[in-house]
């Protein structure tokens, strides 16, 4: 190579330093986890964050949320109002270095925030760095202050508008779309899920959520209010109003343990799975964390020491186990820690060590105290744990059986999987398709080398009403485990997945676009979520999307996924155009199964995430559990989209 191409390939100019805002830019997933939807609703959060940290310090009882016409944020509060005077070090209005400086805000100052549920996050600069235009005015020291910016950067410094005897912030931005290429349009039901989830955690606090784009029947913006007086208690009848109480009262407490606040509701049902949600400055941790484990440990051993001395577990012939004080249990844990240390995949497992202590003795005192002067519930809760425990021994001979080999199928597979030749998982996927006429269509039009058919027959089993043995037997399910690979837990553990040695990377569900179809679907995301969640939180998981309709006419063919695509294919041809309408799967032939279904090269696949694990489990509690009415309440609201998107 020549010195001359050589200097060019590689010179200093070739090394980037990029300023903080520059590298938000450049690399905006590594600050709020990607530029999807996710991410997009990301940049609310952080706004509103801190708002809460004024109320969290007592300085702020209400916040406003409005989606603007142009799909712009506006949030607005009544706390103290960012700071507006000179920065000495930064030599610029406090605000300026809030808006424009990564790492900046009082946060960081432990005489401005204790607590802080921003701390977890980016800050409002990362917000600004990701906006096309941002506006922040100030209420404060009489006086009204504004300052605006252009993807982080000031078009003019921080001045005085006017003059106001108020207090408070306003921030309105535009998301840019050069960033956010996949869309800019938010989601009205994900940030109202959001805003009540922090108007339960932080009782006294009032909310509002208004969007501008739409109107309800009197004309009005669609708007909502949430407040909460009880905090946590009514959250918890909130998630649980799907399911049938086991006691009828919420069992609560709050207060402070070693330095710690801490908040703890739950209750149980007469229904089988563990619902536990845990809280660190009001983030969602899902992975759990110390926090979770002290929650656990002062359960067991508060409420093991009540039934060994009760007496009634004298009769039990084996040993009581951890998941059989959990089951039929929904809890809710939120701490408030002042230098929280996250870990995990996701970075959302709290780590800190003190935390474990101090919530299970703040939980071993409130169960102690509860039992002791409701003796009733006390004896239908350990009721429930002795049928829990009869019901996992049976659970894990029916795991056993999962776990060994078929010996009517090759290798420990099941007979009906048509495996595909390539060895490498990260690049095989398999299709769970709905019936053994479709799977047979699936199999002839699949590529071999990477693609994996397993058939399904009929509608698997609901696990939300079934006990776990049950779902052990379950001959579907058991295929589903045993084509992935993977393993169930221990005992002690009994739903956790191991991934190790998961198969396919890619786990498609495929279904016929009706109401049966739309119903094995929701089955299978129901099993998914309550004994595979792993698999879902990895982003192994999709929903294939067959098209509804094929527009023919003359030589020229296209598919439509939706009435208006039909429509508008239809115009395009000229009107006139011959239209079939795809019933199910079966209806395809093999080659256009491939084409529309399979080839990755035109295929529609629609990930499966979990944006709120409350709200999901709700839902899923709703849709699949035994109470009718909120069901027919959400079909009914839902009933105006084709396909509902869990």
């Amino acid at each position: 190579m020549s010195e001359e191409a050589n200097k060019k390939q590689y010179s200093a100019d070739s090394i980037q330093a990029l300023e903080g805002m520059e590298h938000v830019r450049m690399r905006p997933s590594m600050y709020i986890g990607d530029v999807g939807v996710r991410g997009l609703h990301h940049l609310v959060y952080e706004v509103v964050d801190n708002s809460i940290d004024e109320a969290m310090a007592g300085y702020c009882d209400k916040i406003e949320v409005t989606i603007n016409e142009d799909n712009s944020i506006t949030t607005e509060d009544n706390g103290r109002g960012i700071p507006v005077d000179l920065h000495k070090k930064e030599g610029v209005s406090a605000l300026e270095v809030v808006m424009t400086k990564i790492g900046a805000g009082g946060k960081f100052d432990k005489d401005s925030y204790k607590v802080s549920g921003g701390l977890h996050g980016v800050g409002v600069s990362c917000v600004n760095a990701l906006s096309s235009s941002l506006k922040a005015t100030v209420y404060r020291d009489g006086k009204i202050w504004e300052q605006e910016y252009e993807r982080g950067k000031t078009l003019y410094p921080v001045k005085s508008v006017g003059e106001s005897k108020e207090t408070g912030t306003i921030v309105t931005f535009v998301p840019d779309d050069t960033i956010f290429t996949q869309t800019t349009e938010y989601n009205y039901e994900t940030l109202s899920n959001r805003m009540r989830e922090l108007a339960y955690l932080n009782k006294g606090i009032t909310i509002k959520l208004t969007d501008k784009r739409n109107k309800d029947e009197k004309g009005e913006f669609i708007s909502e209010t949430f407040h909460s007086e009880e905090g946590l208690k009514e959250f918890i009848k909130f998630l649980d109003g799907n399911r049938e109480p086991l006691i009828q009262n919420v069992v609560s407490m709050e207060g402070e343990k070693n330095g710690i606040p801490v908040e703890v509701a739950m209750v149980y049902n007469t229904g089988y799975s563990e619902n536990l949600h845990s809280y660190v400055n009001n983030i969602n941790t899902h992975e759990g964390g110390t926090h979770l484990s002290g929650f656990r440990r002062g359960l067991t051993t508060t409420l093991k020491k009540y039934a060994d001395n009760s007496g009634m577990l004298d009769k039990l012939k084996f040993e009581i186990s951890g998941d059989d004080f959990r089951e039929g249990l929904t809890a809710i844990v939120s701490v408030k820690v002042a230098e929280p240390q996250f870990e995990g995949q996701t970075k959302t497992k709290l780590g800190n060590r003190e935390v474990t202590s101090a919530v299970s003795q703040a939980v071993s005192e409130m169960l102690t105290d509860y039992l002791e002067e409701n003796p009733d519930d006390a004896k239908q809760i350990v009721e429930k744990v002795k049928l829990a425990a009869q019901a996992r021994h049976a659970a894990a001979k029916a795991r056993e059986m999962v776990q060994r080999k078929n010996p009517m199928s090759v290798g420990g597979l099941p007979g009906k999987l048509s495996d595909c030749s390539e060895q490498d998982p990260t690049k095989c996927e398999v299709f769970l398709v709905e019936g053994d006429s479709a799977g047979g269509t699936a199999k002839q039009g699949r590529d071999r080398n990477f693609q994996a058919i397993l058939p399904l027959r009929g509608k698997i089993l609901n696990v939300e009403k079934a006990m776990q043995h049950k779902v052990f037997e379950n001959e579907e399910i058991k295929n589903i485990y045993t084509a992935l690979g993977v393993t169930i837990g221990t005992e002690e553990d009994s739903k956790a997945l191991n991934l190790d040695k998961l198969r396919y990377h890619k786990v498609v569900i495929m279904c016929d676009a009706d109401v049966d179809g739309s119903h094995i679907e929701t089955l299978i995301l129901t099993f998914f979520f309550r004994y595979m969640r792993e698999l879902i939180e990895g982003g192994h998981v999709y929903i294939a999307t067959p098209p509804l309709y094929l527009v023919k006419k003359g030589a020229k063919k296209r598919y439509a996924w939706n009435d208006k695509d039909r429509d508008a294919i239809n115009a395009e041809m000229g009107g006139g155009a011959g239209i079939q309408r795809y019933k199910g799967l079966g209806e395809m032939n093999a080659e256009q199964l491939w084409d529309t279904t399979m080839n990755p090269d035109f295929r529609k696949l629609r990930q499966v995430q979990i944006d709120n694990a409350t709200e999901s489990d709700r839902i899923f509690s709703m849709l699949m559990g035994d109470e009718v009415p909120p069901r027919r309440e959400f079909i009914e609201k839902n009933a105006v989209y084709a396909n509902i998107d869990v």
